[in-house]
């Protein structure tokens, strides 16, 4: 299996073919993974990204209940978190949300906007199916470099 450096293009390219795989419906007809209830819009800007300008601006999105993560930023987010592409890449890649609290602490993750939603809403960004979202962070674990 190709493997690609974490959010360049091709690893883009190839996280959204996972997504939409493990998103869709099984032949048995059950719903796509949904997020739980909590909406956030939050923009993301990932700095010291070892390729391209440097600084990589995305998005991830729950207000239409599912979790949906792109490039680009939305026009009216709830909050915006600027955070280093080390950081980024263990909290997205190798799940560990404890990176990210320690970079916090750290003063290596900026917040701006709501902090009480965020909060909010990672506490409850746990899937109806857990299964799922190890099967899908096995999958980006394995195109990452």
């Amino acid at each position: 299996m190709p493997t690609y450096p974490f959010l360049s293009d091709e690893w883009i390219a190839a996280a959204r073919t996972i997504r939409a795989e493990i998103a869709a419906p099984d032949p048995g007809g059950e719903a796509p993974v949904t997020v739980a209830p909590a909406s956030v819009r939050m923009n993301q800007v990932i700095t010291d990204v070892p390729f391209g300008d440097g600084r990589l601006d995305a998005h991830l999105d729950t207000s239409s209940g599912t979790l949906e993560m792109e490039i680009g930023h939305l026009d009216q987010p709830d909050v915006t978190v600027t955070l280093d592409y080390a950081t980024a890449k263990a909290i997205f890649v190798d799940g560990t949300l404890e990176a990210g609290m320690r970079a916090f602490m750290d003063g290596k993750v900026r917040v701006q906007g709501d902090m009480a939603k965020l909060i909010s809403a990672l506490q409850q960004l746990a899937p109806s199916d857990p299964g799922a979202v190890d099967q899908a962070q096995a999958r980006i674990r394995e195109i990452t470099e």
